[in-house]
C-alpha cells in the first residue's frame, strides 16, 4: 500500500469513527480530572485577570473594620457558578476583619444569605451578629429599592431578617444611606442586579462628594453586559466559575503567605476545584474540532463530497 493510499485510508477510518467512542473520550476527559482533584485534593493554580485582580485589591485595600454591603441576587438555580463567589467574598472580609451588611432583591436570596453568613462566619467567634454582621433579607421594589439607599436605608430596610430595626444594630451605626458603606458587592444572576445597581445606585454617586465603590460578581451569560462600566463605575468583575476561581485563588494564596502550612478546606476551593474538568473538556472539544476540520479538507481535497 502506498503512503497516499495508507493517508486516506487513516482518513477515511477517522471519518467513520463511531460516535460512542467520543462521548467515552468526553466522560473520561471530565471524569478523571473530578476523581483527581477528589483524591489529591489538589487544584490547578489561576492567573488573575486584571478585572478579578481589580475586586479583589477593592476589598484588600480598605483598612481593617471596613463596612462592606454585599447584595446576594441569585437563587440556587444559579448557586454553581455564584455561590463560590459569595462564599470566597464574605471570607475574605472575614479575613480582613470588615464589618458585613448582606441583602437580597431576590425572593430566594434569602436563605442563601442566611447559609453563606453561616457557613463562613459560624466557625469565627470574632463575628457576632448585630455587631459585626447582619443579614437585612429580601426586600421588594427592584429598582426601587436602590433608588432609596441612596438616600435613607432605613427608609428601604427598615429592619433586618430578624426584625430588629436597623438603629438598634451596632453594626449599622452611622450608616444612613448606601455610601456610608466603604464598598458595595453586587453577586447577581440577572435581573435586578449588578447591572442595575451600578445604574440606579452607583452612578448616580459618581458626580457626588462621596462616590461609591462597587464590585460585581455574575453569571457567564450576564458579564458582557458589565465590561463596559468598569473600571470606571465598577472596580472589578468576576465572571462565571472562572472568575470565582481566580478570586479563591487570590484569597487562598493571601491564606498561604500569611500561614505556608495552612490547610484549605475544600469548601474554600469549590470554583478551583470545578476548573479541572472544565480544562480537560475543553480541551478535548478544541481537539475534536480541529480533527473533524483536518478530516473535512483532506477529504475535499481528495474529491470526497461531506
Amino acid at each position: 500500500m502506498s503512503r497516499g493510499a495508507h493517508g486516506s485510508s487513516l482518513v477515511d477510518r477517522i471519518d467513520r469513527i463511531d460516535r460512542r467512542w467520543i462521548f467515552l473520550a468526553m466522560f473520561l476527559a471530565v471524569a478523571v480530572p473530578i476523581l483527581w482533584v477528589g483524591v489529591t485534593g489538589r487544584t490547578f493554580p489561576e492567573t488573575p485577570t486584571p478585572a478579578v485582580q481589580g475586586a479583589f485589591d477593592a476589598l484588600e485595600s480598605l483598612p481593617p473594620g471596613s463596612k462592606v454591603a454585599i447584595s446576594m441576587d441569585f437563587d440556587p438555580a444559579s448557586a454553581g457558578e455564584l455561590q463560590p463567589m459569595a462564599t470566597a467574598i464574605v471570607r475574605h472580609c472575614a479575613m480582613r476583619g470588615h464589618s458585613i451588611c448582606a441583602m437580597t432583591l431576590w425572593p430566594a436570596g434569602g436563605p442563601i444569605i442566611d447559609a453563606t453568613l453561616k457557613d463562613v462566619l459560624g466557625p469565627r467567634p470574632e463575628y457576632r451578629y448585630g455587631e459585626n454582621f447582619v443579614s437585612l433579607g429580601f426586600q421588594a421594589g427592584n429598582e426601587g429599592v436602590m433608588k432609596q439607599v441612596n438616600a435613607d436605608m432605613a427608609a428601604a430596610f427598615p429592619t433586618d431578617a430578624r426584625r430588629t430595626p436597623l438603629a438598634d444594630l451596632p453594626v449599622m451605626k452611622g450608616i444612613r444611606r448606601i455610601t456610608d458603606f466603604d464598598l458595595l458587592v453586587s453577586v447577581s444572576a440577572g435581573y435586578p442586579g449588578a447591572k442595575e445597581w451600578v445604574q440606579f445606585t452607583v452612578s448616580a454617586t459618581l458626580t457626588s462628594g462621596k462616590p461609591l465603590r462597587f464590585v460585581a460578581g455574575s453569571t457567564g451569560v450576564q458579564t458582557p453586559q458589565l465590561i463596559p462600566y468598569y473600571p470606571t463605575q465598577m472596580a472589578g468583575i468576576l465572571g462565571a466559575i472562572k472568575g470565582a476561581a481566580e478570586y479563591e485563588f487570590l484569597v487562598n494564596d493571601a491564606v498561604r503567605r500569611a500561614d505556608p502550612a495552612a490547610s484549605i478546606p475544600a469548601r474554600f476551593q469549590e470554583a478551583q476545584r470545578r476548573m479541572a474538568p472544565q480544562l480537560f473538556g475543553h480541551v478535548l472539544m478544541i481537539a475534536l474540532i480541529i480533527l473533524g476540520n483536518a478530516v473535512f479538507f483532506a477529504r475535499r481535497a481528495r474529491g470526497v463530497q461531506a
